[in-house]
C-alpha cells in the first residue's frame, strides 16, 4: 500500500523563475540515472526480492524515499517555469516563439504538452523509459548496480549546482547531494555485508559452478591495447577480490581461432549469398511448396 502525504522531504522553492535552467533539472528527473528511474529500481528490486528481512526493508525504504525526490524535482521544475516568459529573443524569430523558445534554451514542450510543468524525460526531452532500471533478483548485482547510480546521478547534480546561482535551487540541489553520498555508501555497505553473511559472493552469481567456466581465462587481464601501463594495476597482479585466485598479466593476446565461414540463411529470407539467384528462388519455392518452417 501507497499512501501519499502532502508534505515535501526538503523545501523545493527557487528564487526567481528560470524556464531554461528548468529543463537543464529535468535531466536528475527523468533522466538515466535521474530520480524516477532510481525510484523505479529500488522499487522494482523490493517486489521482485526472495529473501525477507532487512535487505528488502532497506529496498522497500529507499524506494519510496526516491518516489518523495521524484515529487521535490517536479515540484521545483514547475515553480522555475511559473511565470518564465515564453519568448526569448528578440527580432524576427520572435514571430514564431517555439522556435525562440529552442534557440533560448527553453524546452517548448513544457509549456505546450505539460501547460508550465514537469515531464517524466531528460533534458534532451527523450522520455523516461523502463530500459534504464536493473532489477535482476540477485542483490549482489543489484546493490553494486545501485552504488553506480547513485554516483552518476551524485554527479550530474553536483554539475547542475554550479550551473545556477538561485539560492533556493542550489539549497534543494544541497540536500539531494547530500542523500545521494547517504545511498552511495549505505549501497557499498549493503553489498560488503551481503559478502561478509555469506548470502552471496563473488563472481556474481556465486551460485553457478566455478567448473563450468573456463578457468585458465579466468583472472588473466589481457592487454587488448599497445599502452602498457595497465600492467601496473591491481588486477594485473596479486590476490583477485573474490579470493579465489591470482591476477596473471598477459602483454598480448594469444593467438585466435579461425572465424566460421559466412553463414548461408533461408533463402526466403532473401540474403544476399555466394548462390546464384535461380537458385536461391528455386529453394524458396520448394521450401513454401513443402510447408517447411
Amino acid at each position: 500500500m501507497f499512501f501519499h502525504r502532502q508534505e515535501l522531504q526538503h523545501a523545493a522553492k527557487p528564487e526567481k523563475p528560470d524556464a531554461v535552467y528548468a529543463r537543464k533539472l529535468q535531466e536528475v528527473l527523468g533522466g538515466q540515472y535521474g530520480e524516477i528511474t532510481v525510484a523505479m529500481q529500488y522499487g522494482f528490486q523490493s517486489w521482485n526480492a526472495h529473501l525477507p528481512g532487512k535487505y528488502r526493508d532497506l529496498l522497500y525504504g529507499i524506494g519510496a524515499e526516491e518516489m518523495g525526490h521524484v515529487e521535490m524535482l517536479a515540484t521545483m521544475i514547475a515553480q522555475l517555469l511559473e511565470k518564465a516568459p515564453l519568448g526569448v529573443t528578440e527580432g524576427a524569430m520572435q514571430d514564431d516563439p517555439a522556435v525562440a523558445a529552442i534557440i533560448g534554451g527553453t524546452d517548448p514542450q513544457h509549456a505546450i504538452v505539460a501547460g508550465a510543468g514537469a515531464r517524466p524525460v531528460d533534458s534532451n526531452g527523450n522520455p523516461w523509459t523502463a530500459g534504464y532500471v536493473t532489477a535482476s533478483g540477485n542483490l549482489l548485482a543489484d546493490f553494486t548496480a545501485n552504488a553506480n547510480a547513485e554516483m552518476q546521478g551524485r554527479l550530474q547534480v553536483a554539475r547542475l549546482y554550479h550551473m545556477t546561482d538561485d539560492p533556493g535551487v542550489r539549497d534543494l540541489l544541497s540536500f539531494l547531494l547530500a542523500r545521494d553520498t547517504m545511498h552511495q555508501n549505505q549501497w557499498i555497505a549493503a553489498a560488503r555485508e551481503l559478502r561478509e553473511e555469506g548470502v552471496e559472493e563473488l563472481p556474481v552469481p556465486s551460485t553457478f559452478p566455478l567448473g563450468k567456466e573456463d578457468r585458465e581465462a579466468s583472472y588473466q587481464y589481457i592487454n587488448f591495447s599497445d599502452g602498457q601501463a595497465a600492467s601496473e594495476g591491481s588486477w594485473a597482479s596479486g590476490p583477485t577480490p573474490d579470493g579465489r585466485g591470482e591476477f596473471e598479466y598477459v602483454a598480448e593476446p594469444p593467438a585466435g581461432v579461425p572465424a566460421p565461414p559466412p553463414t548461408t540463411p533461408d533463402a526466403r529470407l532473401h540474403g544476399t549469398t555466394g548462390k546464384p539467384g535461380i537458385v536461391e528462388k528455386a529453394a524458396g519455392a520448394a521450401q513454401d511448396a513443402l510447408h517447411k518452417e
